[in-house]
């Protein structure tokens, strides 16, 4: 079980591998981090020891590489006296704005562990969309770190919100998941024109594809819509749409035939959603029946609200390796992320052949190569056979 207790061989394996890492590597230890408190982690499985301190990284580097932790954190907040014993003494001075993305909270993640880092690696780009574009904080202030296991960490150090309290930083989560989002505000307004009280040309619309925050989105929403009605054969279209409460087929055929226009996607990208003339009523119920339920989850941000709440979280330090896996804590600039593959860039440990015992059946893949393993004993490369230890799901052994 990935944290549970090992037995001597396998602790004795891991922990040399471990130490040999700490021995040539060093931590990407955060700024201020004589402000931060610490905890960690061991093998023994002897419980959280924090409320540790250091003034400098090279004294963080002398613990680590003399105690060999399984697991290595620090504070996103500031403190006067971090080494304090308990939460008040410390003497909070701020923190940073931290969120966490795990697959493990992902709406219908899949099974294999590397479709699963690549859901959670469009999800953290899709969350750094919304914090750059709507929120404005700037590259400068803003690392990524693979956490070793199934997602990311995103540290936002910007000054402008090391004070913001718990309930300030939900109301950033409510954002960037859409909760609470008014969608009539969203969804098209009528237009009336003529004399006062005339109701002569009535004109739908939408935020055009360029609106800030959440208009743009909806728009992006509508447009898929539009796209995805326009590569189906007529008789798929026709089905798809009187699937959608309100809509007959009669004048489902005729929006198909529409929305085949070219001119028509260009309208709705502007915002305009009449020029389907006749049949525009029939955005009402594609935004009220379908849309209003799916973009906020499609277009929404995935991350973990409670990390981000929590002023006094700790939270994995870059550079150090996962407990539960063997695989480094990856520090990344936004612009590294998009070519990053956690399965080849944070793997630390070598070819090596190790002889192990598989407990039970597992599947997963490592550099490049898959595989499928069956309970018994076998002999594995070390960065593999690291990986199913940490996870719990083998245990080293001898060659008799």
């Amino acid at each position: 079980m990935e944290g549970g207790r090992l037995n001597a061989l396998t602790h004795n394996f891991l922990v040399s591998k471990f130490r040999g890492y700490y021995l040539e590597s060093s931590l990407d230890a955060p700024p201020s981090i004589a402000s931060r408190e610490w905890g960690f982690l061991f093998f023994d499985d002897s419980g959280m020891r924090r409320h540790k301190s250091f003034f400098s990284r090279g004294e963080l580097v002398d613990y680590v590489r003399a105690m060999v932790p399984r697991h290595v954190y620090h504070s996103a907040a500031y403190y006067q006296r971090p080494g304090a014993p308990t939460m008040k003494e410390k003497l909070w001075q701020g923190a940073d704005l931290i969120f966490d993305l795990d697959a493990d909270h992902l709406r219908n993640a899949p099974k294999s562990y590397s479709e699963m880092l690549e859901l959670v690696k469009k999800e953290t780009q899709k969350l750094l969309g919304f914090l750059t574009a709507d929120f404005g904080f700037s590259e400068k202030m803003i690392s990524v770190a693979f956490s070793g296991g199934r997602g990311y960490h995103i540290h936002i150090r910007d000054p402008r919100i090391f004070t913001l309290g718990g309930d300030e930083r939900r109301e950033i989560v409510d954002y960037l998941t859409g909760r609470g989002l008014d969608i009539e505000r969203l969804r098209f307004k009528v237009l009336i024109s003529g004399d006062v009280g005339a109701d002569k040309v009535r004109a739908l619309r939408c935020p055009a594809e360029n609106s800030p925050g959440w208009g743009g989105r909806f728009n992006e929403a509508v447009v898929r819509f539009a796209e995805e009605i326009r590569k189906l054969d007529e008789k798929s279209a026709v089905k798809r749409l009187t699937e959608i409460k309100g809509i007959g087929e009669v004048r489902a055929v005729e929006f198909y035939t529409r929305i085949k226009n070219d001119r028509v996607l260009d309208n709705i990208r502007t915002g305009n959603l009449d020029s389907i003339k006749g049949v525009q009523d029939i955005w009402k119920y594609v935004i009220n029946n379908y849309l209003a339920d799916q973009f906020v989850e499609v277009l929404g941000g995935e991350t973990d609200e409670p990390v981000t709440a929590d002023v006094r979280r700790l939270i994995r330090c870059p550079g150090s390796l996962h407990g539960g896996s063997g695989l480094r804590v990856t520090p990344l600039t936004l612009r590294d992320l998009e070519d990053f593959d956690p399965l080849q860039d944070a793997v630390v440990f070598g070819e090596e052949a190790v002889l192990l015992q598989i407990l039970k059946p597992f599947k997963t893949q490592m550099r490049g190569v898959s595989y499928n393993l069956e309970e018994g004993a076998t002999e594995l490369p070390a960065c593999v056979a690291v990986f199913l230890m940490a996870r719990g799901v083998a245990e080293a052994r001898t060659k008799h």
